[in-house]
């Protein structure tokens, strides 16, 4: 996954009722750049903020965990009741108008949470040690999200992840996946990563194989594109934790998963 931004003071929690301001300088939930023209809210004060939302503690291992009774977890838990409601109602739709439902998921801090990689590394990004974060796969699940997976599944909603994950990643991403309990669908048919070495034709308007010159955007709306034009589905739902998970369209809802930690444009 390329970070192209990652600074704490850049993204405010993201709740499903709108977040809290945290700053007249920094980036809420409704708003997806930050207000250059007034002073910052202070990084110090901000990174404590952070630990307040997740409930961050350290396990017995050391490891950075986030609370199950945090007001992370609480916006988690709303975002998944009103998301397994509309899953119902929209797949039944889907169907009776002769259509394949689906939906699409992101999988770093949507379904798996880098909440010890982040507050490790103080917050920036390295891709050696995110590659060797990632190449672990023992990253906890983001809350609900094994079961809002298998809740699709059981639904007749066909599953898909949309990810910035790099091709050389899928064996660790899919081992840790399925440890957290969201084993469905992780073949290669339904899992898409960057793949800059042979990047699939249907991204021939922005990526060849001697340049990758997709945005975030470009790539995630380009594979959503293929999923619906292509293989035929009709995507009811996306989750992401990035504005640029779910830009571009080709989704008839999303959904922000709060992420407070970094931002990719």
């Amino acid at each position: 996954m390329r970070k192209s931004l990652r600074a704490a003071a850049v993204v405010a929690a993201c709740t499903v009722a709108g977040g809290a301001l945290y700053g007249a300088g920094a980036a809420t939930a409704g708003q997806k750049t930050a207000n250059s023209t007034h002073e910052p809210y202070n990084i110090g004060v901000l990174v404590k903020d952070i630990d307040a939302y997740y409930g961050t503690t350290a396990d017995a291992d050391g490891v950075y965990q986030a609370s199950q009774d945090s007001p992370y977890a609480k916006d988690l838990a709303r975002l998944d009741r009103d998301a397994k409601k509309y899953i119902d109602r929209a797949a039944r739709k889907a169907r009776h108008h002769g259509e394949k439902p689906a939906v699409v998921f992101d999988i770093d801090d949507t379904l798996l949470l880098s909440l010890d990689y982040e507050k490790r590394y103080n917050y920036t990004y390295n891709p050696a040690t995110w590659a060797e974060y990632v190449n672990r796969a023992d990253r906890p699940a983001v809350f609900g999200s094994p079961e809002l997976v298998r809740y699709a599944e059981a639904k007749g909603v066909e599953v898909f992840y949309n990810s910035g994950l790099s091709e050389a990643q899928r064996a660790a991403a899919v081992e840790n996946l399925k440890k957290v309990g969201a084993d469905v669908n992780l073949d290669t048919g339904h899992m898409f990563l960057k793949d800059k070495a042979d990047p699939p034709a249907y991204l021939s308007d922005c990526a060849t194989v001697d340049a990758w010159k997709c945005t975030t955007v470009e790539y995630k709306s380009g594979t959503r594109k293929h999923i619906e034009d292509d293989l035929g589905y009709e995507i009811i739902a996306n989750f992401g934790d990035q504005y640029s998970d779910l830009d571009g369209g080709y989704a008839n809802r999303t959904y922000k998963v709060p992420n407070p930690t970094y931002f990719v444009g």
